[in-house]
């Protein structure tokens, strides 16, 4: 068997451990530094694998470790000190290791960092399994949310409140199902006996009251997800399933303008160390042509350069409408309150001065570079699903039909046979209205993103999956024609039928309406929009639950 390489996680670990030999041999400030960084380093990691239990531990070594950072003076740290840290790095490091998945000893490398056995990322792999530890009375409740999960394939393993907990891997998630009422003392303790136990589950608790004080007290226990009563059926699923989602993104880009090189490869390495691309320019006149060029998602903008400084960069770059919101972050060593106020007024985001410590660096880079992209998101993206909205679907679509219709370039061969289809289709949950009026806008809402998961693990990443407006999807298949659509369409509808949504009595089940179209029958994408929709009237009105193609009739009526 072919060796596969360390995890992250291990190798962060193995940085981490290293770091802290190393301090406590010879007890200097750098060396403190990097290993605050290291321990930062390795919480993000495990945030990023949703693995909140683990990210809690690591957390609080990192809070240690930033209360006792202080100045150069106040190194090496005292016997107390270094102990109290040991303690929490010990702590940190068994919880890691009692969280990975059994894999047996024949699959594991035995020449990791320092010899010991690391495990594959790969070996991470989240379990399928899901606890629902519940009390007697929410049986009925129980039963629809295994019957759900189940159907996406979770194992699901009822325990009793205060019961014990299964033997063997730990679960994915832990579902906490009290009794309707006020929360008890021994609830708490339940929680916080489960959270040792499963330090790299989520652990939910539904049906807690919508106050402050009581998710508090929960989260202190160690519940990562406090679910309100009101929503308790309709979030557990889109929960959960996020927790397998691939969370895999692009590497945040940093622009670096800064004409100290010892500043400049200061700032590179801690970005590097947190995974995040960087790029530097020491002249700002070229600013425009890099902007261009990388895209960044951030700039880091020394505030005092040759020609020009960073205010006034950043001035000009906020008269452009591309760059309007970009974040821009000053980094300078003057300590002027009033000129740091200034600058953020006219255009900054934020300012750190120098020396600066590489943990708030990298946290106050990331933080920013979040919310930048999770604007951008919200532009283009469905609040309630996280497909495409309305105008970002429509978008993609008609660049998709330009590109099929599109000749090609002199010289170059056309597009092979089979490739030059394009399918539309258009979805609507029957009876939508009903579901709502009876089972409340919650359960509605489940049964929407129900749908728009079932569409995101059936369709395939080039295919183009938005929601249209309500109950109402468009799908885009490129190089399907319209037979194949229609099977594979008409196969996620029968999966639908069969997913049931679970609701405070039981569990209910929808279906769905579809009509397809496809290029070059039609040529454009407003055409192939609305004889799709057209032929979703035609499925209506045959009594819904199927999928149809246009058809020639120009009498067709509105269906509700």
């Amino acid at each position: 068997m072919t060796d596969s390489p360390p995890s992250a996680i291990d190798d962060r670990l193995y940085v981490l451990r290293t770091r802290w030999e190393f301090y406590v041999a010879e007890g200097r400030f750098e060396q403190f530094i990097e290993f605050a960084v290291a321990v930062n380093s390795l919480a993000e990691h495990l945030n990023r694998m949703r693995l909140p239990g683990l990210v809690r531990v690591c957390e609080g070594l990192e809070n240690a470790a930033l209360a006792r950072l202080g100045q150069e003076d106040t190194h090496p740290l005292n016997e107390q000190d270094i102990s109290a840290l040991q303690r929490q790095l010990d702590t940190l490091i068994g919880a890691v290791a009692s969280a990975k998945p059994h894999v047996p000893d024949r699959e594991r490398r035995s020449d990791g960092p320092a010899g010991t056995a690391a495990t594959p990322e790969a070996d991470w792999i989240k379990p399928r399994a899901v606890w629902l530890i519940s009390v007697p009375e929410q049986t009925d409740l129980v039963e629809a949310l295994e019957h759900q999960l189940r159907y996406f394939g979770f194992q699901t393993v009822a325990v009793p409140w205060g019961g014990e907990p299964p033997v063997g891997d730990r679960p994915l998630a832990v579902l906490f199902i009290p009794a309707s009422g006020e929360m008890q003392a021994d609830d708490l303790a339940c929680i916080t006996t489960i959270r040792g136990t499963c330090p790299a589950s989520q652990l939910f608790y539904l049906g807690v009251a919508s106050a402050i004080e009581p998710i508090v007290e929960l989260m202190r226990a160690g519940i990562d997800v406090a679910i309100p009563a009101e929503e308790q059926h309709a979030r557990v699923l889109d929960r959960i399933l996020d927790l397998v989602q691939n969370i895999e993104q692009e590497k945040y880009r940093v622009l670096v303008v800064e004409d100290s090189r010892v500043a400049v490869a200061l700032i590179q390495r801690t970005l590097a160390e947190h995974g995040i691309d960087s790029h530097a320019i020491r002249d700002p006149g070229t600013l425009f042509d890099v902007l261009e060029s990388y895209r960044p998602d951030l700039v880091l903008m020394d505030m005092f350069m040759p020609r020009f400084n960073g205010v006034e960069a950043t001035r000009v770059l906020r008269q452009m409408s591309a760059y309007s919101t970009l974040p821009i972050v000053y980094l300078s060593g003057a300590t002027d309150v009033g000129m740091q106020v200034e600058a953020l007024r006219l255009g900054g985001d934020q300012f750190l001065t120098k020396p600066f410590n590489p943990v708030l660096l990298a946290a106050v880079v990331k933080t920013k570079i979040e919310r930048f992209r999770e604007t951008q998101r919200s532009t283009r993206l469905d609040g309630l699903t996280g497909l495409l909205n309305h105008t970002a679907a429509k978008s993609r679509l008609a660049s998709l039909v330009q590109q099929l219709g599109a000749p090609p370039a002199d010289g170059e061969p056309g597009a092979p046979a089979g490739q030059g289809a394009l399918t539309v289709a258009m979805i609507d949950i029957d009876h939508f209205k009903a579901i709502n009026d009876t089972y409340g806008h919650p359960v509605g809402d489940q049964v929407i993103r129900a749908l728009a998961w079932l569409l995101k693990g059936r369709l395939r990443s080039s295919d183009l999956i938005g929601r249209y407006g309500g109950e109402e999807f468009l799908i885009a298949l490129p190089g399907v024609n319209l037979e194949q659509a229609i099977t594979v369409i008409d196969r996620i509808r029968s999966d639908f039928a069969a997913l049931p949504h679970a609701h405070p009595g039981g569990a209910l089940h929808a279906t769905f309406s579809a009509g397809v179209a496809s290029f070059p029958m039609f040529d454009a994408a407003a055409d192939l929009t609305e004889a799709a929709d057209t032929a979703l009237l035609h499925a209506k009105r045959l009594g819904r639950n199927r999928v149809e193609a246009p058809v020639l009739s120009s009498h067709l009526h509105s269906v509700a």
